[in-house]
């Protein structure tokens, strides 16, 4: 089963970052992990763009 979530953050004075987590499955034993990285939001359809 993938497993793609996006949340929204923003803090006081900051700008909007949006935390996205990735698996990532290995080769070797099958099993999956996960890779999270935080962009702004306005750069998100561009970063999952980049890694399809």
């Amino acid at each position: 089963m993938a497993k793609k979530a996006v949340a929204t953050f923003r803090g006081k004075g900051q700008a909007a970052l949006t935390k996205i987590i990735i698996p990532v499955k290995n080769e070797k034993s099958g099993s999956y992990s996960f890779k999270e990285e935080m962009v702004p939001s306005d750069q998100v359809k561009d970063y999952l763009a980049k890694i399809k």
